[in-house]
């Protein structure tokens, strides 16, 4: 598999609604996570435009974005902007995948 940088953009409009709808998201996320899919993720932090990073191994950009479409935020119209693109790791990867 490989590894995908996943970013979110929200607006500041949609705050309400993100915590109206967080604990299904989280949920959806410790799932992926518990299945080895979703390997960090998190909120940017306060000096930054309301967002986050999730880092996401997967077949293929295609399979990533149809995971990531399940996303409760997702579905809920949550997020303003969504990018996914593969991150070839370089330090901190296993040393297997380094060859």
């Amino acid at each position: 598999m490989a590894t995908f940088a996943v970013t979110y953009a929200y607006s500041h409009s949609t705050s309400a609604g993100r915590d109206k709808v967080r604990p299904a998201h989280v949920e959806f996320l410790k799932s992926q996570f518990d299945g080895g899919r979703l390997l960090k993720s998190g909120p940017f932090g306060p000096e930054e435009s309301p967002g986050a990073l999730l880092i996401i191994a997967g077949d293929s950009k295609a399979d990533v974005e149809a995971l990531m479409d399940q996303d409760p935020f997702q579905q809920a119209g949550l997020i303003e902007e969504r990018n996914v693109r593969q991150w070839n790791i370089f330090f901190g990867a296993d040393p297997a995948a380094q060859n």
